[in-house]
């Protein structure tokens, strides 16, 4: 083994104790409520890598995201749990969950194959609240969602007689389900971010890429446009759907309310923010946008023990922080925090500058 390939490995093995050690480091200095949001973070990386192939690879413009992120949730809630008294095995639902959420990829993305850009935007933004609306209805006249009062008791992860959902303790060290939940999460976002880069690096990678420079083009070149825009729906869709069964496990509760625009609208800004096209920036992006939220919740507590008291309300005050924070990324890097190559050539290319360059 070469020098290179040493030091590679050993930054492997350090990244790798980094990550187990992070919810015990984390528990053990910030609460354990930071581990939870840590666990949802994991969730929401999942989710914008699923919208970075639909929008970072294949260019197509998906406002109703979190319709998926629904289907996967209601298909792992309504068969584990006392809804229908059906309690299958979470290595079943997880699949199922998957396969029903591409199934409804390919049924949003057929009707809109020759749409782009805005109409493309307000078609699945109507897709994503038809869905939340149907799941917010489907309590009559036969229940099957339970409406607005959402679905209860729903199973945690649990395979042969282990359950995730309860402490244990090795050695002295306590595991709860908040790490277990994390080790759980953590792998599947490993599996992720692998699917991510081999379809990035894969001939079909390169035809959703060839789609998003210019469509005409790749038709020209041979690429069949429909097949390709539809399985990056389903490919995008079907990461959604798995991040829904994992959530629906974890919460034990899920309702219509949590699936509704604004959190489409978050997991783009995830993948805006971080870059699109490119599978390392749209994880920083993810794990940004959902810890700075919690954090600027600390704002009223500072107020109060320098100030005093309380002048602007907390909630009002992040919500403004983080608008600023995201015009100030449009306008000084509009690429993201880190850009892919391509996307860095793409707008490098577009500036004044270089276009006085080229006249």
């Amino acid at each position: 083994m070469n020098g290179f390939d040493s030091a590679r490995w050993l930054k492997i093995i350090a990244l790798c104790v980094v990550l187990v050690a992070l919810p015990f480091v984390i528990d053990a200095t910030l609460g354990r409520a930071w581990v939870r949001i840590i666990d949802i973070a994991l969730l929401f990386v999942m989710l914008a890598l699923g919208l970075n192939i639909v929008v970072g690879f294949a260019g197509l413009l998906d406002l109703g995201y979190i319709a998926f992120f629904a289907v996967g949730a209601y298909c792992y809630a309504l068969l584990a749990s006392p809804q229908f008294g059906i309690h299958w095995s979470f290595l079943v639902l997880l699949p199922l969950g998957a396969l029903v959420a591409a199934a409804f990829g390919v049924i949003l993305g057929a009707p809109t194959l020759k749409l782009r850009g805005d109409y493309l935007a307000i078609v699945t933004l109507g897709f994503g609240e038809i869905i939340r609306i149907f799941l917010n209805n489907l309590n009559r006249p036969v229940n099957i969602t339970n409406g607005p009062q959402g679905i209860t008791l729903i199973d945690p992860l649990q395979a042969a007689g282990i359950s995730i959902s309860k402490t244990y303790t090795y050695g002295g060290l306590s595991i709860a389900p908040v790490h277990l939940y994390y080790f759980v999460f953590l792998a599947c976002v490993a599996l992720t971010i692998f699917v991510s880069l081999r379809l990035e690096n894969s001939r079909i990678g390169r035809a959703w890429v060839a789609i998003r420079e210019d469509e005409l083009a790749a038709s020209a070149m041979g690429i069949n446009t429909r097949n390709v825009k539809l399985l990056a729906f389903a490919m995008g869709a079907t990461f959604g759907g798995v991040a829904g069964g994992l959530f629906a496990s974890f919460q034990g509760f899920i309702s219509p309310e949590s699936f509704t625009l604004l959190d489409s609208i978050m997991v783009l800004c995830m993948v805006v923010l971080g870059g699109m096209g490119n599978v390392g920036g749209v994880v920083l992006g993810a794990i940004l946008l959902t810890a700075l939220p919690e954090a600027l919740r600390y704002i009223g507590p500072l107020q109060q023990q320098w100030l005093g008291r309380v002048y602007i309300d907390p909630s009002d005050l992040r919500m403004l922080l983080f608008g600023l924070a995201l015009v100030l990324m449009m306008l000084f890097r509009p690429a993201g925090l880190w850009p892919s190559k391509t996307r860095r050539r793409e707008l490098a290319g577009s500036t004044p500058d270089a276009e006085k360059a080229g006249g």
